[in-house]
């Protein structure tokens, strides 16, 4: 825990208790989850807390590059507290999100950027399907 308030405060975030066990929960999940999710999960341990404190506390982290925001095609956003540059896999059946991880990407940022001539800054790859235990069901 005393990493992540050196990083929130690295990062020029004010170190609350709040902050801290939001963001010590994502780096500790590779389940992608939602705001809600975040806020039901911590509700025993911090009661106090509201949801709106959760939506700022994200929001804040997003700004600071600790965390990045999946649109996954929900009504609301998944958060995700490994920034770098990876794609995503997402079940329409349980609407699960994994991480992917695969050499098969590599250098796509630069190849897309010398045939289109755009300074990219980053990219977002989500690749939608059925996770293999939907399909066993």
């Amino acid at each position: 825990m005393k990493e992540i308030a050196e990083l929130l405060k690295a990062k020029g975030l004010k170190v609350t208790p709040q902050r801290i066990a939001i963001f010590h929960m994502l780096c500790n999940t590779t389940e992608h989850p939602s705001a809600e999710t975040i806020y039901k999960s911590l509700q025993e341990t911090h009661p106090t807390m509201s949801l709106a404190t959760v939506y700022k506390t994200l929001d804040a982290l997003k700004k600071a590059d600790l965390v990045q925001e999946l649109n996954v095609g929900e009504d609301s956003f998944r958060y995700d507290a490994n920034v770098a540059s990876h794609p995503h896999l997402i079940c329409l059946s349980c609407n699960h999100v994994y991480d992917l991880h695969t050499d098969l990407l590599q250098n796509l940022r630069e190849k897309v950027s010398h045939v289109t001539d755009f300074k990219l800054l980053s990219e977002k790859i989500y690749f939608y399907g059925i996770c293999p235990e939907c399909q066993r069901k």
